[in-house]
């Protein structure tokens, strides 16, 4: 009896560890990190790419000391396709159709955090998003929020580019 109330609670333990159905498809390898540099002068608005879209992601820091501020990866359709630090951009060309967005902390300090989100891209349009994180005494939100044309130009006017490489 003792076996079986044993390996009951090891099936239960296991499938509370799993992340719920579709959550973090939109994620890549959960074994990958980034590197950031930030290149402040980059400051080009790029259009999308014959026949295709583009989506610009933003990380608002909301300040400029970011000494110890986590990096922000950013995953489409089950990879990473790059990461962020403090305040920063970067942009990404995609196939016209549904996409799914994850965004998750690289850190160690921090409790795990992610967002998703999804959207539809038609060739020619550029889509914004914008992710903050927002810290209290006993809150850590992570938002992920799409943004208005007009503000994204003015965030690649004003933030660096991100320039990610995964670390070995």
């Amino acid at each position: 009896m003792k076996k079986i109330v044993l390996i009951l609670f090891l099936a239960a333990s296991a499938f509370g560890q799993t992340a719920p159905v579709g959550s973090t498809a939109a994620c890549g390898r959960d074994n990958v990190s980034f590197k950031v540099k930030l290149d402040d002068s980059q400051h080009t608005f790029t259009p999308p790419d014959a026949g295709k879209a583009r989506v610009y992601f933003f990380h608002d820091a909301g300040t400029n000391n970011t000494l110890g501020y986590p990096t922000v990866k950013v995953g489409m359709d089950g990879a990473w396709v790059g990461a962020q630090h403090g305040n920063s951009y970067f942009s990404e060309a995609v196939e016209p159709g549904d996409h799914h967005v994850c965004i998750m902390l690289q850190s160690s300090l921090v409790a795990q955090r992610f967002e998703l989100a999804h959207f539809t891209a038609e060739a020619g349009k550029t889509y914004y998003y914008r992710t903050r994180l927002v810290m209290a005494r006993t809150v850590e939100l992570l938002e992920l929020d799409a943004i208005d044309s007009d503000q994204g130009e003015y965030l690649v006017a004003t933030f660096p580019m991100a320039i990610s490489s995964p670390k070995k």
